[in-house]
């Protein structure tokens, strides 16, 4: 084997290189996650806000608290 067969290693711009193919390993990775935190929580989270404040009365959940006596300065 002769020393020209052996190919030089990359040794300008080899950070560079590497943080390129990262960094955008990265972003993907980070878009499917934030899509998947949308679509798996928050929106159930918001449908199960929306549903429950569609019929809520507050002033009648006041009164079964009170008539409970979970208030003790309201009669």
């Amino acid at each position: 084997m002769s020393p020209s067969a052996l190919t030089k290693p990359q040794m300008r711009g080899l950070l560079a290189k590497c943080l390129q193919f990262h960094i955008g390993g990265v972003i993907v990775v980070s878009l499917e996650t934030a899509d998947f935190q949308q679509f798996s929580v928050a929106d159930p989270r918001e449908k199960a806000y929306a549903d429950f404040y569609r019929n809520y009365d507050s002033v009648k959940y006041f009164e079964e608290m009170t008539k409970a006596g979970i208030f003790q300065s309201a009669k």
